[in-house]
């Protein structure tokens, strides 16, 4: 197998958050627009994204939705911790009260007489 070297982007030109954004940027965050429309209304960023026009608003625009959905999904989480406790809970019943050794009542067999 042949070995293709890659070289490493220049740090210094490869973000540049005055440069406006491309083809491949505006796809991206039209992306998380998607994304974030389905979000609770309460974790939405209420960003116009049209009006994003450089690299850093895009940059910006990104690191606030990404975090907005790892909160939704750290509250979805939690709810369905609270309701599974909630509903284990329901499935045990009332406790049974500790009296004798089996725990279970005594059944009493009343035998009626047969009239002849």
């Amino acid at each position: 197998m042949t070995l293709i070297h890659v070289p490493r982007p220049d740090v210094k030109k490869a973000m540049n958050p005055d440069r406006p954004v491309n083809a491949l940027l505006k796809a991206q965050v039209q992306h998380l627009h998607d994304a974030e429309r389905n979000l609770p209304l309460r974790h939405r960023t209420d960003i116009y994204i049209n009006a994003i026009k450089t690299e850093g608003e895009a940059a910006e625009y990104i690191r606030k939705v990404t975090t907005a959905i790892q909160e939704a999904h750290e509250a979805a989480a939690a709810k369905r911790r609270r309701e599974i406790a909630i509903t284990a809970a329901a499935d045990e019943g009332p406790r049974e009260k500790k009296g004798s050794a089996s725990g279970a009542k005594k059944k009493t067999i009343v035998k009626r007489a047969r009239k002849t």
